[in-house]
């Protein structure tokens, strides 16, 4: 097992004992009809889908920097941390087709797929000194960033673009920063920049959760 496998899951052993402290709750919610009259199930646990949520962004958190880290070190293991990334992706997606339906959560998978590429070819425009394809890169990782809040934003009035663009944006110049640094070989500064973004995975997560049970109160 490598050191960066060993230290992913180390890191997610730490989350799930965070996810654990959080008390169940015994409330109960109505089935309400979201934009799309999409059904929401007859009972949502508030705690267990903030936990879930938490779940879900840190991994994704953990299984991108294993992406970047295999990516530019050429690891065998690249392709299963690749398969278990787009996994996590799909995850995701699939977390909010409850609530906003099969397109929503298949648009929203997609757009995580998108940005999971983009990092790739930054990495390998980086290393042909391409500043052309580079620039190209980072408009489309910007234009990512805007099209997953657009999305998100219209379907949750608790998600204003206001609030979801910055974070959304600050997650992948997260991503932006941890991987210069590795390309560099500023390995304390890319632990630091992971750091910062397992921190920040947990506030989109909340604000994910916290934007759902807002949208589908307990009644």
């Amino acid at each position: 097992m490598s050191y960066s496998t060993r230290a992913a899951a180390l890191l997610l052993a730490i989350a799930a004992a965070t996810f654990a402290t959080i008390a169940p709750s015994a409330r109960a919610q109505d089935t309400a009809i979201s934009k799309g009259d999409v059904k929401v199930p007859d009972r949502i646990n508030a705690d267990q889908l903030r936990m879930e949520m938490r779940k879900l962004w840190v991994s994704n958190a953990i299984w991108m920097r294993e992406y970047i880290v295999n990516t530019i070190e050429a690891d065998f293991s690249l392709d299963a941390a690749t398969k278990r990334l787009a996994k996590n992706q799909d995850d995701i997606g699939r977390a909010l087709v409850p609530y906003y339906g099969t397109e929503t959560g298949t648009k929203i998978t997609t757009l995580l797929k998108q940005h999971s590429a983009l990092v790739s070819e930054m990495i390998g425009a980086v290393r042909a000194k391409d500043q052309t394809k580079l620039r190209d890169a980072e408009n489309r990782w910007t234009t990512n960033a805007n099209d997953m809040a657009t999305l998100l934003s219209g379907a949750n009035p608790n998600w204003p673009m206001t609030t979801l663009y910055p974070m959304i944006s600050e997650s992948l110049n997260l991503t932006s920063e941890e991987t210069k640094a590795r390309l560099e070989k500023k390995f304390d500064l890319d632990v630091e920049t992971f750091d910062k973004i397992l921190a920040q995975s947990l506030k989109v997560a909340d604000a994910f959760s916290d934007g759902i049970i807002k949208q589908f109160p307990n009644k």
